[in-house]
């Protein structure tokens, strides 16, 4: 009867300790609002999926004008933010938005084929432009360089 129970203890310790650990890297990353989007905040969670990246998106406006709900595009760029490359992956399968009614922001979700490991080696951008009917233009840009891992 001691031996179960000791067992059963190391069963749970060992479950418990196993759903606090994740084998999924996430970093975090700031996203500057553009002039055309002052004042507006801005993030992205990376997380790696293996041979891909998981982007979730949260920010708290758009541009006045903007249709609503928004309809956002996002990209990776190759380069930085100040110095843009060509687009590496345009992550717009989708462009839907999701309202947070809590803060007032919104939140929407991406993924490009690409594991973080290299995202973060190579000199990346994450820019959110705004859909062709509310003026097409980058309103939030992220350097990868500065995710706080």
């Amino acid at each position: 009867m001691n031996l179960n129970r000791t067992l059963t203890g190391v069963l749970i310790t060992a479950g418990l300790l196993g759903c606090t650990h994740s084998s999924s890297q996430s970093v975090n990353l700031a996203l500057q609002a553009t002039g055309r989007n002052a004042g507006q905040v801005g993030r992205v969670t990376l997380t790696d999926m293996g041979d891909k990246t998981n982007f979730n998106f949260y920010i708290t406006g758009v541009p006045t004008g903007t249709i609503l709900p928004p309809r956002l595009y996002s990209f990776v760029n190759q380069g930085s933010c100040q110095q843009p490359g060509p687009v590496a992956f345009a992550m717009n399968d989708q462009v839907n938005t999701r309202s947070d009614a809590g803060t007032k922001g919104w939140s929407f979700y991406r993924s490009a084929p690409i594991s973080l490991t290299h995202l973060l080696a190579g000199a990346h951008s994450i820019v959110v432009r705004s859909a062709p009917s509310d003026g097409d233009g980058d309103i939030f840009c992220g350097d990868v360089a500065q995710a706080n891992r």
